[in-house]
């Protein structure tokens, strides 16, 4: 059966996270298309970009979106149309498309002792130039390609902001006091992997079970 493709819009994304008004994102993602690749194979991801930091957006997300907290500006760009993985983070995360997107989600509640089944998961696409905020109770992972009238499209680029340093070198763990020790793969970021995926055969806890669902599946 064909993954059903909700909007960012819907009653039923409420309980990811929400569409953020009242920011101007033209500077932002102009800046987003002249300055970063967006690679034919796989996507690419940037923590922090020097050159979206320094935009005037970079501090209204700071100061409205994150109320004074210190965040980083960076960017998934590329080409995919599967799952792989679903990550959470402490803190929100906000995705601003250059292109229209398909975003996989799931509730973390759905995860006991670091597994969930990918039936868990739900689409949702977000248009072009949206400020979406994926509440830190919202599993993720990169965007997927949107799909049009049975076609996947020419790829993405997509801004995301979080909390200042996540997804950078991942901190030592002093032992593993429970199972969410297992998870972490970088600072700031659980991981859970699909068996299916590339991160799994590098080492990445891997508890998701089912299909690894491909958009592009008739």
């Amino acid at each position: 059966m064909a993954l059903k493709i909700r909007n960012v819009f819907s009653h039923r994304f409420e309980r990811y996270g929400k569409v953020l008004s009242g920011y101007d994102t033209k500077e932002l993602l102009d800046t987003l298309r002249q300055t970063s690749d967006k690679p034919a194979g796989g996507t690419i991801y940037t923590p922090g970009d020097a050159k979206l930091e320094a935009l005037p957006i970079a501090k209204e997300f700071s100061t409205c979106a994150y109320g004074g907290m210190p965040v980083q500006l960076g960017y998934c760009n590329g080409n995919n149309t599967k799952l792989n993985c679903l990550e959470y983070h402490r803190g929100s995360e906000l995705n601003i498309p250059a292109d229209d997107i398909i975003l996989l989600v799931a509730p973390l509640q759905s995860v006991k002792n670091g597994k969930i089944d990918s039936g868990a998961v739900e689409a949702f696409r977000a248009p072009a130039g949206t400020v979406v905020e994926l509440y830190e109770t919202t599993l993720h992972y990169a965007p997927c390609n949107d799909i049009r009238d049975g076609e996947v499209t020419d790829g993405f680029r997509v801004v995301i902001v979080l909390p200042k340093d996540t997804n950078t070198e991942k901190p030592q763990l002093d032992g593993t006091h429970n199972t969410e020790d297992k998870l972490l793969w970088a600072k700031n970021k659980w991981l859970i992997a699909h068996p299916d995926s590339s991160e799994a055969k590098q080492g990445a806890f891997v508890g998701i079970s089912g299909q690894n669902i491909d958009i592009k599946a008739k």
